[in-house]
């Protein structure tokens, strides 16, 4: 088993990547650095809704299973969330080559067998789509001025 030690850096931006014949996503080299540079070799890949791959570094995923802990386990939301991810999530070990394999059941319903993909950072974790998918969802859902409004005023009036 290899490093489960450190924090990865915050992911940030758009890397395009393809996830290869036999499943497997090659990190980008952006997203690469970060994780070399917090020695993290191990993965929870999972998803909420198994439109998108989320991908955590280990370490990141054991702070969430913490949070998770300390809330209601019979909350319907929670036992909701923690069924989806693990139906959808797996643990990898990224190899030599800075490949992780994704989760068989994901692949097929994220459209992710194959494919090109966007992979986003989205801070702690990465988030993997169908290249396709994504953009066909961001020309029809683009960000209105009625939506930056009320982004504005849940950021205090910044965006």
């Amino acid at each position: 088993m290899g490093a489960r030690r450190g924090k990865a850096n915050v992911f940030r931006g758009n890397h395009p990547a393809k996830v290869d014949e036999k499943g497997r996503l090659k990190l980008p080299a952006a997203f690469k650095s970060l994780v070399d540079a917090a020695s993290v070799t191990q993965f929870y890949v999972t998803s909420v809704d198994g439109e998108s791959a989320q991908v955590w570094p280990l370490p990141e995923w054991e702070k969430r299973e913490v949070e998770f802990g300390k809330g209601n386990q019979l909350d319907p939301l929670l036992k909701k969330y923690r069924a989806m991810t693990s139906y959808f999530g797996q643990q990898v070990e990224m190899d030599a080559q800075g490949r992780i394999l994704l989760p068989q059941i994901l692949r097929n319903k994220a459209g992710l067998d194959d494919e090109e993909a966007v992979v986003l950072g989205i801070g702690e974790y990465l988030e993997l789509h169908n290249r396709k998918r994504f953009e066909a969802k961001a020309e029809a859902d683009k960000l209105t001025d009625e939506d930056l409004l009320h982004l504005a005023q849940r950021l205090g009036g910044k965006v």
